[in-house]
């Protein structure tokens, strides 16, 4: 994947975490606390923390989804080749979707430490160390007290999870980009 590529990937998730951190924050809220509504939590954020409440996390979101795409784009196009190569001929969509479950379930196992710190920093009680969004003490603290089994807590169903939406997403895309390249021949 070119470098202007990878750049362009890396601004639009700088962005893209603008809409996401503040959702993901209230449903994670929402997710402990059984007993308040979405709009309630919602509302008491912003009372209680302001908008960088919504916020919080931002920083460890942007610094989990640029690695995660650095890992899982260029292993999802060397996949397609390495599997165009073998096959002679450019792969179908469904084998796309193939390499992009293999490569999004492979950057999510990787990132997952990454996630962890993330998740800790969201539901961290406000005025913590821990809410300060510091990513190296979030990991670090996750060390200390649960060792490397709990960088990883929650790898499987990550993986999972993501697996199947690359296998979606990518199989789609593939799958669009063909039909619209076709169409786009077709015409004069």
């Amino acid at each position: 994947m070119p470098v202007k590529h990878m750049l362009a990937a890396s601004a639009g998730e700088v962005v893209a975490c603008l809409i996401r951190v503040p959702s993901e924050v209230v449903k994670q809220r929402a997710q402990v606390s059984a007993s308040s509504g979405t709009f309630h939590i919602f509302s008491n954020i912003l009372c209680q923390e302001g908008i960088q409440g919504l916020y919080r996390g931002y920083k460890s979101t942007v610094l989990r989804e640029i690695p995660f795409s650095l890992v899982q784009f260029p292993l999802w196009e060397s996949l397609k080749a390495l599997w165009s190569w073998r096959q002679d001929h450019v792969v179908d969509s469904w084998q796309s979707g193939v390499c992009g479950a293999f490569a999004g379930g492979f950057a999510a196992a990787v990132t997952t430490p990454l996630d962890v710190a993330k998740t800790r920093i969201m539901l961290a009680k406000a005025g913590s160390s821990t809410a300060s969004g510091n990513v190296l003490s979030a990991l670090h603290g996750v060390w200390r007290t649960q060792g490397l089994s709990g960088l990883f807590a929650g790898v499987f169903p990550r993986m999972a999870a993501i697996s199947l939406g690359g296998f979606i997403f990518l199989g789609a895309y593939d799958q669009t980009r063909s039909f619209l390249l076709e169409l786009g021949r077709e015409r004069p």
